[in-house]
């Protein structure tokens, strides 16, 4: 049996207070701090006034319908998320990254997902901020699963504002819907269209490809690999090798690059999964883990089944009617929406004794899926991730 998939989406950039440092230049990585193709970002200007973007108010950005799948683009500008590919390794070149090594990389054995992204050091509010230029259609699938289906916030995106993490838009004091000077290659003026967790440890921001391009990042600077199933440190030694000295590899799954979402909010699958399994006293959540791999590989493959199944979790619409969960709060119990779908799985699996373990947690999880073969499955893996992460 294979080892298990990593059910995590990444890690978090952790909220900073008290004037200190954004967290990349606090005892974090500063990736980026020498690539730009102006052979370096301009000198700290003086912080500027903002202005309000064509209005004298901030403009919210464009809101999903009321109603709508969380997941679901509503404006047409982004492709519908489709799957989440949680990042497990990051490596940062000192200039563009050679497209046979990217290919090479591709090819690793185990290695399913690989993106590569312009970015760069650049000036906002006169502090140095590490800055990613991405197709938001693409990227968002590689950011947690909060992040990955705030949809307004890709749309943003899409339409040539910037996004940042929490903690910059705390600690730089950014109001959204206002416009900023950003500082590389050259000066536009962007508007800030939300933040929201990257988790991408010391990359505070978010530009388009097109914004990106005129400020100068540099193409295909840094690389995010996924490879479920293998160890990650062992992924980073792979990567390592084939791009050479000179490149930053990081394990995202490290324990210096795991902070607490902010609020307290579970900020991967690992997370969700953890936190979910607390509603059920007994059930252990590499369970819920399990079943996520089988259902849709952390929503990977969260579409519509040959059985009518949905989700990450693979809920049937009827059985979803009875034990959905309103999870994050948001007023309605999403079957597309992870934050829902993994306690209403729990809440399921729970009703049916799982928590009591032996004979009544082979027979929940018979009731998830109606097949021997499907529970011998569950707990073989389930025991894969105990022996990995506990």
């Amino acid at each position: 049996m294979a080892p298990p998939s990593a059910p995590r989406t990444g890690t978090r950039p952790g909220r900073r207070r008290g004037g200190r440092a954004l967290p990349f230049l606090a005892g974090g990585i500063a990736v980026l701090a020498v690539a730009s193709t102006s052979g370096g970002v301009y000198a700290a200007l003086t912080t500027q006034k903002a202005e309000p973007a064509a209005s004298d108010t901030p403009q919210e950005a464009p809101p999903s319908v009321p109603g709508d799948p969380v997941n679901v683009a509503t404006g047409g500008q982004v492709a519908p998320l489709r799957r989440v590919v949680p990042p497990d390794v990051l490596a940062v070149g000192t200039g563009s990254i050679p497209a046979a090594k990217i290919k090479r990389i591709a090819r690793l054995g185990r290695v399913k997902d690989v993106m590569a992204v312009a970015g760069g050091a650049v000036q906002l509010q006169g502090r140095q901020v590490n800055a990613f230029a991405v197709d938001p259609s693409a990227f968002r699938s590689w950011t947690p699963p909060g992040t990955a289906k705030n949809t307004g916030l890709w749309e943003a995106l899409a339409g040539d504002r910037f996004v940042v993490s929490p903690a910059a838009a705390e600690q730089l004091q950014l109001t959204r819907g206002y416009q900023y000077p950003v500082v590389g290659r050259t000066m536009p003026r962007l508007t800030m269209g939300g933040s929201g967790p990257l988790g991408l440890p010391g990359i505070d921001m978010l530009v388009s490809g097109k914004s990106g391009g005129e400020m100068g990042l540099v193409p295909n600077v840094a690389l995010l690999v996924n490879a479920p199933g293998v160890s990650p440190a062992k992924v980073v030694k792979a990567v390592g090798k084939v791009l050479g000295s000179g490149t930053s590899v990081l394990n995202l799954h490290d324990g210096k690059y795991q902070t607490p979402a902010d609020g307290g909010r579970p900020g991967s699958y690992l997370d969700l999964y953890k936190q979910a399994a607390t509603s059920c006293p007994g059930l252990s959540w590499t369970v819920l883990a399990a079943i996520g791999q089988v259902e849709s590989d952390h929503g990977r493959n969260a579409g519509l089944s040959s059985a009518g199944a949905l989700g990450p979790m693979q809920f049937l619409p009827s059985t979803w009617k009875s034990f959905g969960v309103d999870g994050d709060r948001d007023g309605k119990a999403d079957i597309m929406n992870p934050y829902d779908a993994i306690p209403g799985a729990a809440k399921y699996l729970c009703s049916n004794g799982a928590g009591r373990g032996g004979k009544q947690l082979y027979t929940a999880i018979w009731r998830y899926n109606h097949a021997d073969w499907y529970v011998q499955k569950v707990l073989n893996l389930a025991r894969a991730y105990q022996a990995r992460y506990d």
